[in-house]
């Protein structure tokens, strides 16, 4: 569950997050492409930072 105010719709919340601001959209999808397709970095190790890091931000899904 987010912690701002989605707009309402049966999207999923990230939907939903980037049509508030549709230009930085493209820009994520760059991001994430990049980390998963061109890392160096084994997968197992990519999982273990990325469930790290959502821990440290109190993310529990």
């Amino acid at each position: 569950m987010s912690r701002i105010d989605l707009p309402p719709g049966d999207a999923d919340e990230t939907e939903r997050l980037f049509s508030m601001a549709p230009h930085v959209s493209q820009a994520a999808a760059g991001l994430s492409w990049t980390v998963y397709d061109h890392s160096r970095l084994p997968v197992r190790l990519r999982e273990l930072m990325r469930m790290r890091i959502a821990q440290i931000n109190d993310c529990h899904v």
